[in-house]
């Protein structure tokens, strides 16, 4: 005869198990948090780019080095004034104003319409007044980081207007007027809240530096496919998908900067510029590009990675002995962090850039 066996059923309150999953993921969340903050705090990716920089160096000639020194050294806190304020007999024609606690532009300047260049920085004006067509001699207006919403149409007045320096502003709009400026020659609206610019800016035809970083431009501008004398232009950290088949139109383009944008690709009109001689792109989205990027040693061809490891060419003893002191660098900071975590990972991720010579 079979003897009868008992059998236990755990029973479980459900708001007692979903009490329990709920506190993990809290839990979870929590140290995803600490991770992120940990990663932004890290020496690691300062470490990394600091030696990318170096080696990128060795690579360049002078006048190379100097546009990508601009180029990856501009942020919004280390932009560095043109003058230091002393004294020179051409100081009469220059007015300049850094850290002032001003509003607007002081009338008082109206007394001054010889003055051939204005440098105003760090402060909170937050527009220029219409009588600036009152100094007819002005050439430069230099006007980073301040509060300006809006430039005004008397603009378009400044006839010998030839630089144009309003970086780190809060500009949504420019007026067309300002195309009437066509002695421009240098325009700079890096860090502000720009979609478009007016098409009136296809008559600044000597403008040969155009910068547009940090901006919200979907597309290329088809004002500034018109500026037919157009060298340097950077359209850096926007929102550009791709770029126009026509881009061949800047003949005279040499230095154009895409980086951190969403492109998977580059058309091959730009194999139709023979200026160019430096191109500056996200390597971690970009798919294509035209070959003559990689065959003509004359381009710098310059992918910089913000989440993926790239090689980079062996072939320069110097270089490769730099590398390898980066690795040790960086290497050693890595493990010293590793000590702050509660636990190793199981991956790491570098920041690099490759550039074809």
């Amino acid at each position: 005869m079979r003897a009868d066996r008992s059998v236990d059923i755990p029973i479980y309150d459900i708001s007692q198990l979903r009490g329990m999953w709920e506190h993990r993921v809290i839990k979870y969340k929590e140290k995803q948090k600490k991770e992120r903050e940990r990663i932004q705090n890290s020496a690691l990716e300062k470490i990394n780019q600091e030696w990318q920089y170096r080696i990128e160096c060795k690579k360049l000639q002078s006048n190379e080095l100097e546009v990508l020194q601009h180029y990856l050294g501009r942020t919004a806190q280390n932009e560095k004034p043109h003058y230091t304020g002393a004294k020179s007999p051409l100081s009469k024609f220059i007015l300049e104003m850094d850290g002032d606690d001003l509003a607007e532009l002081p009338e008082s300047i109206l007394d001054k319409p010889h003055l051939r260049e204005m440098h105003i920085r760090r402060t909170t004006i937050y527009k220029i007044p219409g009588w600036i067509e009152q100094f007819p001699h002005l050439s430069v207006i230099n006007m980073p980081k301040n509060g300006i919403q809006r430039l005004p149409v008397e603009i378009g007045k400044i006839k010998k207007l030839r630089v144009l320096i309003l970086n780190y502003n809060r500009i949504t709009s420019i007026p067309p007027e300002l195309g009437d400026c066509e002695n421009l020659e240098k325009l700079e609206l890096t860090g502000n809240f720009l979609e478009e610019l007016p098409f009136e800016l296809s008559k600044l035809k000597k403008v040969t530096h155009l910068d547009l970083a940090e901006n919200t431009f979907a597309s290329i501008p088809i004002c500034a496919l018109r500026m037919t004398s157009l060298k340097l232009l950077d359209l850096s950290i926007n929102m550009l998908t791709d770029l126009p088949e026509d881009m061949d139109r800047l003949d005279k383009l040499e230095s154009l900067f895409l980086h951190r944008n969403d492109m998977e690709y580059l058309p091959n009109c730009l194999e139709n510029i023979t200026t160019l001689r430096m191109v500056v792109v996200s390597g971690d989205t970009l798919k294509s590009w035209p070959p003559v990027f990689e065959e003509n040693s004359a381009i710098k061809f310059i992918k910089l990675y913000d989440n993926t490891v790239d090689a980079i060419d062996y072939g320069d003893e110097e270089i490769l002995e730099t590398m390898q002191d980066h690795e040790k660098e960086f290497m050693k900071t890595y493990i010293h962090t590793l000590k702050e975590r509660e636990t190793a990972p199981t991956y790491t991720t570098k920041v690099s850039f490759s550039c074809f010579l």
